[in-house]
């Protein structure tokens, strides 16, 4: 059997608690991701100027989904008075969270003196469950958003988003998009330089954008049975300053433009346009991280022309520019 952690265990000796602060709050229960919990709280921790603490509905040891056990500080009962932050982890265990009417109660209460919200994974079931997410963009773990917006018809959920902000409401994808999402809180609230400084610490990136793809174009899209369309995944990338309109990729599979488009949207599950898009963002991303070409060389070289079609194309798939993209993830 795991051993048991008591959450003031996690960190150095003085990074936990700061008298003063303001109240961060993460709720767990059992069967919760260790990792949505650990990471996170490691960000707020050792940025300064939080008071972190843990709670769980009743108390006692909360073991996590990995059967290693965690000592609250305190029953989420005795958690009084105005939370700054609230952080509703994932986990197998939120199957079950979603319909324990007492936790779900205690979350409807806590949000009302809280003044942000958020969750990590499959947390932003619980956050819907209690009715919190109703008219709202969210996300979660990839294998999950299809579910999410089943069961909660009412959330628009962002599938291709790491995290999403919708007004007071944080959510975030699988488990380590909570340590993004947490590093943009820090930035919001403590500046850039804290956020960096934890980033450093923690030897992550500062902070992938909220709108950066959970899987690359590739692995978003479907594998065409069609063989035609299975040999143009290949051939596309190592092709990007061709002509890849419609009608040139039709061309090439032997068919009309209007039964290629259908057949692709089909199969793939995008459009040939958007599916060229994103391969060519995807790849102009790779090189901005790990090369020092001028951005309108990589323009060209990944099929869109000019610097100012990359603009918007990059600001319409990842909500950022290619400049500032660069200055977060670049090597060179």
């Amino acid at each position: 059997m795991a051993g048991i952690v008591r959450s003031v265990s996690l960190l150095p000796p003085g990074a936990r608690r700061e008298p003063g602060g303001v109240k961060v709050v993460f709720l767990i229960y059992p069967g919760f991701q260790s990792l949505d919990l650990t990471g996170p709280l490691e960000v707020f921790s050792l940025a300064g100027g939080y008071e972190v603490e843990t709670v769980a509905l009743g108390g006692g040891v909360v073991r996590a989904h990995s059967g290693l056990g965690f000592a609250p500080d305190r029953a989420a009962e005795e958690c009084a008075g105005p939370i700054d932050t609230l952080v509703v982890v994932g986990g197998e265990g939120a199957r079950e969270a979603v319909a324990d009417a007492a936790l779900l109660e205690w979350v409807r209460a806590a949000a009302e003196r809280t003044r942000r919200l958020s969750s990590v994974c499959s947390g932003a079931f619980v956050l819907a469950a209690a009715g919190l997410l109703e008219g709202r963009g969210a996300t979660t773990h990839w294998r999950a958003c299809g579910l999410l917006g089943e069961y909660f018809p009412g959330v628009t959920v962002h599938a291709d988003r790491i995290f999403v902000v919708d007004g007071r409401v944080w959510t975030s994808a699988g488990v380590t998009s909570g340590i993004d999402m947490a590093l943009a809180m820090v930035e919001r609230d403590r500046g850039p330089e804290t956020a960096l400084r934890v980033a450093r610490e923690l030897v992550v990136f500062v902070q992938r954008p909220g709108g950066q793809a959970q899987f690359s174009a590739q692995l978003s899209a479907s594998r065409p049975r069609h063989p035609a369309l299975a040999e143009l995944q290949g051939w596309i990338p190592e092709h990007l300053d061709a002509d890849l309109s419609v009608t040139a990729l039709a061309e090439r599979a032997a068919m009309s433009p209007r039964h290629f488009a259908r057949l692709f949207a089909r199969e793939v599950g995008a459009t040939p346009g958007a599916y060229v898009e994103s391969v060519r963002v995807e790849t102009a991303r790779r090189l901005l991280e790990s090369t020092g070409l001028p951005v309108d060389v990589i323009a060209r070289t990944c099929g869109f022309g000019t610097p100012e079609t990359m603009h918007r194309s990059f600001r319409r798939r990842i909500s950022v520019t290619p400049g500032a993209y660069r200055s977060r993830f670049g090597t060179h």
